[in-house]
């Protein structure tokens, strides 16, 4: 979870590596550090407890001299509080060694018993520092950061990635990846590495992936990659589709903002290049039509709101490819037991590749022989390496903590699939695929007028919310997952009370919690092409207003029959009940960031979370 980058070039590298962790911050943001091999050799280090800008004012303060070699560093605290001492880098080898570290190493306890058996001291209470004084001993065996860097990871259990430079040696970065995110960026005599591309995006779109159990060595003119034996192995080059403007606020208020505004561009961009004809055509799954001819059964893993698209995504993948399907959370799918095998299809959604839980879930499925296939928003990331078929959102990168834009992207990405897999199973005709694809190629512009009708209202009433305490939302089908949605993006943000429940729980204990004033979010289907789950949810709003609600009603244009019981109505355009769930979260997403807002709180980065979740 947390955010590193490391340099080697010809330029000042402190810029380079600010610039870089600000584009990370939002893996973590309880602390940050930098070490950097000045131009006498000297290493300096700077770190401090707090967000990014806390270091930047102290580095403008009480300039580090600089150079041309540095690693950087923004947590998410694992072992030790968010302070000065436990932040990142940690120093080794009479502090001429510096170390930092994503993820967590699990048998730090018995290799920190074993250094102080030996005579070494800690300044802190994380895991990283273990593996920093275990590196410092090697290096004073070898003289030699790869090797010591070999024999140091041959002795970590757990998931991390480690960056790591020495004094002695300038011009040189070295990292180490397991369980753990790291892509390296090739630039023109110089290059980097980073937690994801976006630490070095506005310096070089050229990438390299590298595997599990790997170890990069980077200076200015080479790259070389082995794994932890010492064996040269390939690396997977790409190029990174966005550019760095992608990845600033371009005027907005906040990154959840400009991404909400961006949610009409996310689903049409997932779309774009995959329709052809009205049928669809996804490159990635070219030559895979017996993976999908050959099962009976898909699993959808993922956890938080990509579970949610999951969910949705598994109305449409029974309803047109005819195929059962279960959704379950990653994080208790391998724990269970489950019964698979292959004629399983595990799809995982990850919008960073990168989640922990779920890629320890594809790993489990694949060893079970089951078939896997990612639906994932970032190149070079490790769920799509591990799956057998990957195909990929274009939301652009997600700064915001709280997934908007990579949501909708997401249910469009499965979307797609189901069409497909419809297609190649036999189960849909090609004017039954047409007439889908029509709709959801249509999706984009009601979304913008969703956003264009609907957003002021909504900000203007999340407003007078702002000392809400308790909310509660209700969905039928598709629209129960978007309820469960909703809630979670108002516990991200907003720090209040909010659940999501199907609206035919209500009575089966959910509607105890209802007193007179109680705010609930309905999401109504549509009048015409579901009468009869509108007649249902028309109801379940009448038990909850004859016992005081106030009710928030999602309703499709032309509803009237609503109008009597709600006390709002947020208008969302007529589609087909799939393709509803699309327009309906919007008003969540932006009520949610509204409350939030009036609240004075940081949408972009809510406490206690960060956007990646690379440990267990």
């Amino acid at each position: 979870m947390c955010g590193i980058i490391g340099y080697v070039g010809p330029r000042p590298s402190q810029d380079i590596l600010i610039s870089g962790l600000a584009r990370l911050e939002y893996r973590g943001y309880d602390s940050a550090g930098i070490a950097v091999i000045d131009g006498e050799g000297g290493l300096g280090t700077r770190k401090r407890a707090g967000k990014l800008q806390v270091l930047r004012d102290d580095l403008a303060a009480h300039p580090l001299a600089d150079g041309t070699t540095g690693i950087g560093h923004t947590r998410w605290a694992t072992h030790g509080g968010p302070t000065d001492a436990n932040a990142h880098p940690h120093l080794a080898d009479d502090d001429k060694l510096a170390v930092i570290h994503n993820g967590i190493i699990e048998n730090f306890a018995e290799l920190k018993s074993e250094l102080v058996a030996e005579g070494y001291t800690f300044r802190s209470e994380t895991d990283t520092e273990v593996a920093a004084v275990l590196l410092g001993r090697e290096y004073q065996a070898s003289g030699d950061l790869v090797e010591a860097f070999r024999a140091t990871v041959s002795r970590l259990e757990g998931a991390f990635t480690l960056l790591a430079l020495h004094r002695d040696q300038p011009g040189l970065v070295v990292g180490a990846r397991r369980n753990s995110p790291l892509v390296i960026g090739l630039g023109d005599g110089e290059n980097f590495l980073g937690s994801d591309v976006a630490a070095f995006v506005e310096h070089t779109r050229h990438a390299l992936a590298i595997g599990q159990d790997e170890i990069v060595a980077i200076t200015p003119q080479e790259v070389t990659v082995t794994d932890f034996s010492g064996d040269a192995v390939d690396v997977e080059p790409f190029e990174v589709v966005w550019d760095a403007a992608a990845a600033d606020k371009g005027g907005w208020s906040s990154f959840m903002a400009k991404e909400v505004s961006e949610e009409p561009e996310a689903v049409a961009n997932t779309i774009r290049g995959r329709v052809h004809d009205g049928l669809v055509q996804i490159p990635e799954l070219d030559g895979l039509d017996e993976l999908f001819t050959g099962i009976d059964r898909v699993i959808v893993i993922a956890c938080g709101t990509a579970a949610y698209a999951g969910m949705v995504g598994k109305y449409a993948l029974e309803q047109w490819a005819r195929v059962p399907v279960d959704v379950e959370l990653a994080h208790e799918f391998r724990y269970r037991d489950p019964v698979i095998g292959p004629r399983t299809l595990v799809v995982s959604i990850s919008q960073s590749g990168e989640t922990m839980d779920t890629l320890m879930a594809v790993k489990y499925a694949r060893e079970a022989g089951a078939k896997t296939l990612s639906i994932c928003n970032t190149q070079g990331a490790t769920i799509p390496r591990e799956s057998d078929a990957i195909v990929y959102t274009h939301a652009g990168p997600e700064v915001a903590v709280a997934s908007t834009k990579a949501f909708v992207a997401q249910i469009t990405a499965l979307y797609l699939l189901a069409l497909h897999v419809g297609r190649v199973r036999g189960a849909l005709t090609d004017e039954a695929i047409a007439e889908q694809v029509a709709q959801l190629e249509a999706v984009p512009e009601k979304i913008a007028r969703v956003l264009a009708g609907e957003q002021e209202h909504i900000e203007q009433f999340a407003h007078w919310m702002a000392d809400t305490r308790s909310v509660i939302f209700l969905g039928r089908h598709v629209g129960y997952p978007i309820a469960l949605e909703g809630a979670l993006k108002l516990k991200e943000i907003s720090y209040i009370h909010a659940e999501g429940f199907a609206a035919g729980e209500l009575k089966h204990g959910p509607i105890a919690l209802i007193e007179p004033g109680q705010p609930v979010f309905v999401m109504v289907p549509s009048p015409t092409s579901s009468p009869l789950l509108h007649a249902k949810v028309v109801s379940n709003i009448q038990e909850i207003r004859a016992r005081g609600a106030r009710i928030i009603a999602v309703a499709e244009e032309g509803d009237a029959a609503v109008l009597p019981f709600a006390d709002e109505v947020l208008r969302i355009p007529l589609a087909e009940p799939l393709f509803e769930p699309l327009l309906a979260v919007v008003p969540l997403h932006i009520f949610a960031m509204g409350l939030a807002t009036a609240k004075g709180l940081d949408v972009d980065q809510p406490r206690n979370l960060a956007k990646s979740v690379t440990v267990e």
